[in-house]
């Protein structure tokens, strides 16, 4: 029963991640958001291309898909900390990143990441939210901030007492995000990567 509750939280999860905040408001303002910019659904892209208004609309939206599944899974288990609610931020994520609906093209899960993390360490998630937007205002690289709030993400936990398994389950979630940035590295390096505006 348990393993099948598991399934069934992973695959309602990863459908909340599926849900495309970036393409649904870009296209309001008609814009294909993958065809501009960086091509990435995502919120940096629409700050990019729409602004910050609009941007820091698609990064709340995309925060709730993972704050919404991780709220599920301490739903059904009644306890926040417990590892189907870390399966259910990965299921959100990977929907996020790898939506079947659009051809498993999606956005790099730091949005969708932070909201999820919003809901077991909220004190740290706040810290973090904040240095985001300062760093990308102050570097105009939404890829420097990104990667440094993801690399500080494990310490920020430990020091808000999270267990042993959480911090590899969360390391694990910053090698995924640093994998998906490898592009932007490499732009970083040879100076090409685009400035945020």
């Amino acid at each position: 029963m348990q393993i099948l509750i598991g399934v069934l939280i992973f695959v309602v999860a990863y459908g909340f991640g599926t849900f495309p905040s970036a393409a649904i408001v870009a296209r309001k303002k008609n814009l294909d958001i993958t065809k501009v910019g960086s091509g990435n659904p995502g919120a940096s892209n629409v700050i990019r291309n729409l602004g910050w208004k609009v941007g820091l609309a698609v990064f709340l939206m995309d925060m709730a898909k993972a704050a919404l599944a991780v709220g599920l899974a301490w739903g059904v288990t009644g306890d926040r900390h417990d590892p189907l609610s870390y399966l259910s931020l990965f299921a959100a994520i990977l929907g996020h990143s790898y939506p079947i609906t659009r051809k498993f093209k999606g956005g790099k899960g730091v949005a969708c990441g932070g909201g999820g993390m919003f809901v077991l360490f909220p004190l740290t998630s706040l810290i973090l939210f904040t240095s985001w937007f300062v760093l990308t205002k102050t570097t105009h690289k939404a890829s420097v901030a990104s990667l440094t709030i993801s690399v500080a993400l494990p310490f920020g936990i430990f020091y808000e007492g999270a267990e042993a398994w959480e911090i590899g389950a969360t390391l694990a979630l910053v090698a995924f995000i640093i994998v998906k940035h490898l592009p932007n590295l490499r732009r970083l390096k040879t100076h090409e990567e685009p400035d945020i505006i």
